[in-house]
Order: C-alpha cells, then sequence, then structure tokens
C-alpha cells in the first residue's frame, strides 16, 4: 500500500496505519511500538484490542480478525516475523535475500513482494508454494492480493514503462491474465471483496480503471481530475463493493459509486436536482450523450468517464493517507487513517456531488484512555514461546548467502515453480502446524471487542 522504508515519517512523529483485510480493526505502528484497534465503535470510541513496545516498524499487516500478524522492522528489513500477538509469541521468520518491499496475507496465502520477485507462502504451514522470479523492477512494491480464498488472485506490474497489470492464480499457481490497463506506469491497485474486480491508477493519476480480474475487460472508467496529474496513494474497493475511494499527495479524497445495474434512473431525476449538482455532474452526463459525436476521440473519452460520487476536502496536501469504506453499526462510513496521527471517521452521502460529513476525528499519537486493552492476554501466556513452526528459515541470499545462489530463475509471469525448494532451507520444528494456529489462521479465535 505504501512504501515507508527509511521511515523519515517517524522521525517526524509520523505513524504507520493499515486496515485489515475486511476493514475491521487498524494497526498502527510507530517508533515506540504497534497497537490494534478494533473499529465497532468508531463513530464514538476506537477500542485498542492489543499495544506492544518493539522496533520500528515499517509493514505490519494483519490477518482479518485473528490473532495473526505479520511485521517488518526497519532494524531487519530483510526478515518477516509472523506473530500470534494474542499468546505473545513469533511462530516462525523468514530471512529474504533482499528488502521486503510489501507483505500481503488472506486466509491461504501469504506474499512477500521484493523488488524483482514475489513469494507465495501457503499460510496454513508457511511453506514457500511459488517464486515469482525476474519481474519488473519494482521499487515501491506495488501488488495486491485478493482477501477472497475462492478468486485469489495476485496482482503486480508487468512493465516499467507501462502500465501492465499481471494477474496471479495464486492458488493453482499459474498466470491467469495480462491487463494493459494504463498507457504510463501503474501506481495503485486494489482488488474488490469478491477479489472478481481489480481497480488500477496509473503515476499520471487523472483516471482510475477497474477491470475484471478474471478476463481484463474493462468494467469502469473513472476521473479523478482534469487539471493536475498526481501521485495516487491509496485505492480501495468498499465492504460492500458499491464504492471505490481513492487518496494522493493531495488535499482531497475521491469517492466513486460503481453502478453495475447500467440504468438511467439518474438521467430521468436531472430536473430535480440542484444547480449546483446539474452543473458539476448532470452536465456532463447530458454533453456525453448530445454532443459527443461531433467531438474528437479523446474529447469524448474524458466526457464518458464517470465523476467522484463524493468528495472529502482534509486539511493539508502531502500527508499519506489510507482510505477505507465499510458499515458500522448499519451505517456506511469512510475512514481516513493519515501518517500525520489521525484517523477520521465520515459519513457517506445520498446526493451525488455532495461533501462528507465529519463525525469523529480520534488523534492516533495520544494515550487513549478509554481504549480498551485485551484482558486475558497474560492469563494466556505461561511463557513467550514460539508455537513450534518453521523458524529461522533462510531464502536465497539471505545470511550470508549471495543472491545468485537462490537458485535458476524462472519467467516474469511464472517463476520458479512447485515447493520452492531451488530457493529455501527450512529448518522444521514439527510437522504440523499447531492447533493454536491453525484456529488463528481459520479465524477461530477472534480477540477484543466485535467489529460487526
Amino acid at each position: 500500500m505504501m512504501n515507508l522504508l527509511g521511515r523519515t515519517d517517524v522521525d517526524a512523529g509520523e505513524v504507520f496505519v493499515n486496515f485489515n483485510q475486511n476493514i475491521t480493526s487498524l494497526a498502527v505502528a510507530s517508533s515506540g511500538g504497534y497497537s490494534l484497534y478494533s473499529l465497532g465503535s468508531v463513530d464514538s470510541t476506537l477500542d485498542k484490542i492489543y499495544h506492544t513496545k518493539s522496533d520500528e516498524l515499517f509493514l505490519i499487516e494483519r490477518l482479518f480478525e485473528s490473532s495473526l500478524v505479520a511485521i517488518v522492522s526497519q532494524r531487519a528489513p530483510r526478515k518477516l516475523k509472523v506473530c500470534h500477538f494474542k499468546k505473545q509469541s513469533e511462530i516462525c521468520n523468514y530471512s529474504y535475500a533482499n528488502t521486503i518491499l510489501a507483505v500481503k496475507l488472506n486466509r491461504e496465502r501469504l506474499i512477500v513482494c521484493l523488488e524483482e520477485s514475489l513469494y507465495i507462502h501457503n499460510i496454513q504451514d508457511m511453506k514457500v508454494v511459488h517464486t515469482i522470479r525476474d519481474t519488473p523492477c519494482n521499487p515501491q512494491g506495488l501488488c495486491a492480493l485478493s482477501s477472497s480464498s475462492e478468486h485469489c488472485y495476485l496482482a503486480y506490474p508487468g512493465s516499467v514503462t507501462a502500465g501492465e497489470v499481471q494477474i496471479f492464480d495464486a492458488i493453482n499457481l499459474h498466470a491467469k491474465t495480462m491487463i494493459p490497463a494504463h498507457d504510463t506506469p501503474l501506481a495503485a491497485l486494489a482488488f474488490s471483496p469478491s477479489g472478481t474486480e481489480i481497480a488500477t491508477a496509473s503515476e499520471r493519476g487523472t483516471v482510475i480503471r477497474v477491470f475484471s480480474s478474471q478476463d481484463g475487460s474493462r468494467l469502469f472508467e473513472l476521473r479523478r481530475g482534469l487539471k493536475r496529474c498526481v501521485s495516487i496513494v491509496s485505492l480501495s474497493f468498499s465492504t460492500c463493493a458499491e464504492y471505490l475511494v481513492s487518496s494522493s499527495n493531495t488535499e482531497t479524497v475521491h469517492i466513486f459509486r460503481l453502478d453495475r445495474s447500467a440504468t438511467e434512473t439518474a438521467e430521468g431525476h436531472g430536473s430535480k436536482q440542484s444547480s449546483d449538482d446539474w452543473m458539476g455532474y448532470s452536465f456532463f452526463r447530458f454533453l456525453s450523450k448530445t454532443v459527443t459525436s461531433y467531438l474528437p476521440t479523446q474529447v469524448t473519452d474524458v466526457f464518458s468517464q464517470g465523476r467522484a460520487f463524493a468528495s472529502v476536502t482534509l486539511p493539508e496536501a502531502g500527508v499519506r493517507r489510507m482510505c477505507a469504506i465499510t458499515t458500522i453499526q448499519k451505517q456506511l462510513r469512510l475512514l481516513i487513517a493519515s501518517q500525520d496521527g489521525y484517523l477520521y471517521v465520515y459519513s457517506i452521502p445520498t446526493v451525488e456531488g455532495a461533501e462528507c460529513q465529519l463525525i469523529k476525528r480520534h488523534d492516533l499519537r495520544l494515550e487513549d484512555h478509554y481504549a480498551m486493552d485485551i484482558k486475558e492476554t497474560n492469563s494466556l501466556v505461561d511463557s513467550p514461546q514460539t508455537l513450534g513452526l518453521n523458524s529461522g528459515v533462510s531464502i536465497g541470499g539471505a545470511a550470508g548467502v549471495p543472491p545468485s545462489s537462490a537458485g535458476a530463475a524462472g519467467a516474469g509471469t511464472g517463476g520458479s515453480g512447485g515447493d520452492g525448494k531451488s530457493a529455501v532451507s527450512v529448518t522444521i520444528g514439527v510437522d504440523k502446524p499447531s492447533s493454536s494456529y491453525a484456529s488463528a489462521v481459520k479465524g477461530d479465535d477472534p480477540v477484543g471487542p466485535s467489529s460487526a
């Protein structure tokens, strides 16, 4: 989602923020440690479910509402740790040849992204089942993993000069399709909750497109702006898949409504809308239907693109922000977590073109006295021991092994196949994962306040 290497944000007093896959919790990491929060009552309070002191982190991913977190520290940027935070134990750690740029996970797979390769782990036992080698140079660690187990797809850039998206089937371990999404290199990727759609944005940042991840067909084309190119930081589908939200290095967050019904209902109500709505949105729809046949193709493309359904204007530009739309206590909410240490909660308007209304702003840097820590944590831990999975695994080039000895290279869309034995040397503590780990992967041990 965000490249935080170097962590200059920590020096400036900022934090790393990240939502989990189904937007039920928020991870916040700073120079002093990390915290996990439940979002179930975020309209009024931000309930803390875990906090620990640790090395400075630049990556943290929680597996849905389970007790499993994957973390990478600034002190050891080539090492991935998978921890069971409820038991305060480290399950396993893997070392890689180069700096880890991104980590993605769902209940089937854990993905580690390096600059020119991707490792696919079976999350049930953490074994490497496939390696995609010699990918186009990807210094930002741009990739996306569907949260769906049924459509468990991985997406990553297919070119350094154009906006090509490679879709890889992470279960059956083969390339699925290549999507020529943009003329310029990619800047952001995001799967829909079902994994059947993928949203893309390029470095130019003016147009966002949505494609079918199964056949590569274009479904939506959305115009973020006309006047200036921007750097899009975050793309996210709503949990209901009806909206797409984007944030950039500007002060504006855009929400797009994905109308899959393709009806003309909105056209019939144009006369009943306000003059502002007519000029800002219906005017473009009017032009697209009446005059596009007389205009050059480049111009008709602009008028046929979807406009933002709603927007939010934040206090300042230049702040990295992660955005998400989810249903909280039966109400649709826009959540904006920013690296300057705030979580904003907004309502979603029902009228196209309206501003979202701010409901609450939480300060993530405060020691919030109303936050709820896990009471049972200490009682569950007899000693901070590991759970018996693979420990101290070395993957090609780490621990003094030259990167060139990391195994045979494969094609950029296929990589080295099988169980990854050519790239991994493993020390196994037990033959099978422990029952505690298996339960955590399945989500049988949810922690803290309810996020439903």
